[in-house]
Formats: C-alpha cells, sequence, structure tokens
C-alpha cells in the first residue's frame, strides 16, 4: 500500500473527506470553466469555519475550493480543533462586505458588475471592491485583485465620486510599494490637486503625506507626469514682490535685478 503523510492520516483519523493538496491544482482559469466533475470534487470534503470583520460575522466554506483558488489558506494562520472536526480562521481586520464578494467568486467566478446597479449604489460597491482588493493581497489572489480594481475604477467613473484621503490610507498602509492601486489613488490625488476648478489642493491631503512618505513622493511625481512638458516661470526672475513680507497688504512696487553671473 501507498504511504500516506501524516497530514493525510491526521485528518483521516478526524473524519473528514480528504482530498490531498496534491490533487486540485492552483486556479488558472476561471472557475466558471472547469468541468462539473472537479467543481463537485472541490465541494466535497472538510470545511473551514472564516471570521470576518470586528463583528466576527461568520461563514463555513469548503476547504478544497478554497486551496484551489489560494495557497494562503494551506499556509495561513487557519487553526484545527479535532474535538469539533473543524478547521477555523479570522480575519478580523477584514471587511464582511468585501468578503461577500469573493465568497461569490470563489463559488461562481465573478462578482457583480456596478454597471448594472442603481446610481445611488455604485459608490457603495467601488467602496468594497476597493477592500476586496487588499484583502485579496492578503490571500494572494491576483484574478480576483484585477477584477477588483477594475470594478473600482468604473464605479468611480460611473458615480462621478474618487476616494478621499480616508479612503487612499489603507492602500499605502496594505499593499506594497509596487501596487498598481497605489499608483491609481495618487494619480487621482493629483489630478484632484492640479484641476483648476476643484476646491482640493494639497493641504487635502496632509494626513496622507504626514504618514506615508511613498505617497507623497508618488503624488508629485504623478503632478509631474501630468504636467506635460510645461514649466512655471523661473522664480529667481522677475519684478514681483511676492516674496517679500509686507504688512496690512501693502507692496514695495521694487524691481529686482540680478546681475549676470553674480
Amino acid at each position: 500500500m501507498g504511504h500516506y503523510s501524516e497530514d493525510y492520516q491526521l485528518v483521516r483519523r478526524l473524519g473528514f473527506v480528504y482530498e490531498p493538496r496534491s490533487a486540485f491544482r492552483m486556479a488558472t482559469t476561471n472557475i466558471a470553466n472547469i468541468t462539473a466533475k472537479t467543481f463537485a470534487e472541490l465541494l466535497s470534503g472538510p470545511m473551514i469555519d472564516i471570521y470576518v470583520g470586528a463583528s466576527k460575522r461568520h461563514w463555513s466554506l469548503h476547504r478544497n475550493i478554497l486551496t484551489h483558488h489560494s495557497s494562503f489558506f494551506e499556509e495561513g494562520d487557519v487553526h484545527a480543533d479535532s474535538k469539533v472536526q473543524r478547521s477555523s480562521i479570522e480575519l478580523l481586520d477584514e471587511d464582511p462586505t468585501a468578503f461577500e464578494l469573493l465568497v461569490k467568486w470563489l463559488y461562481q467566478g465573478k462578482i457583480d458588475d456596478v454597471s448594472t446597479l442603481p446610481v445611488d449604489q455604485k459608490w457603495n460597491h467601488a467602496d468594497a471592491c476597493q477592500k476586496l482588493y487588499t484583502l485579496c493581497h492578503k490571500l494572494q489572489m491576483t484574478q480576483l485583485k484585477n477584477l477588483a480594481i477594475d470594478q473600482f475604477r468604473k464605479g468611480c467613473n460611473e458615480a462621478g465620486l474618487v476616494p478621499g484621503p480616508e479612503e487612499m490610507r489603507p492602500i499605502y498602509e496594505k499593499t506594497p510599494p509596487s501596487s498598481p492601486f497605489r499608483k491609481l489613488v495618487s494619480r487621482i490625488a493629483a489630478r484632484q490637486i492640479m484641476d483648476p476648478e476643484g476646491n482640493k489642493d494639497a493641504v487635502t491631503y496632509r494626513d496622507c503625506f504626514e504618514s506615508n512618505a511613498d505617497f507623497a513622493i508618488d503624488v508629485i511625481n504623478a503632478i509631474k507626469d501630468g504636467a506635460g512638458p510645461s514649466l512655471f516661470d523661473d522664480p529667481t526672475e522677475g519684478n514681483s514682490c511676492k516674496y517679500h513680507e509686507h504688512e496690512n497688504g501693502e507692496t514695495c512696487h521694487k524691481t529686482v535685478k540680478f546681475k549676470k553671473g553674480s
């Protein structure tokens, strides 16, 4: 007879109908396109209890389908309880609404399309997709990350709204410097600052600048890219007294000249 691993033997003793982890390859295609046989196999075996958010909202999901999509559920902080023959994991810093979208994608290979939602629900969906993105970064789900950022962009566009500083900060707190979502929100901030008809300026993002230097650098570079080849006037030239201090709104009307070579 073949040799079973200790992990396999333990699960058999606990009474689970269990498939060895190697039986299911990590997802490379949409789950909606897999065969009925494979899908049925993914819906067999033990469950994992997952608790999400401060309220510890509870889901019981198939272990096979979780590990099919992400190795996090093999290597992550999953706790086995031999007394109740269950495993559990806590994601208390994550958002339950975002996890709802993840569950739909796990089993159906899709999430709600913001274009089908009423206008008054589009921003909430976009916000949930931003939180879904950071959740997927933790869970190592690249396919869903890409879908989440696409839905976020579409939701912002269709709602006519963009994230403020309070929504931008978590992106820089939970993603690496190479994250495309960092690039996206820094460009949104830069555009808000540069908009001549807008009411936003750099002060709007003071807290973000202070809490994360990378955000400040990314926004400045985005402004530079957006400004193109244009360059503002040389501040060392001209006869303006804008750099002088005056009392009571006075001006000095003095001409400042610089000699060449001085």
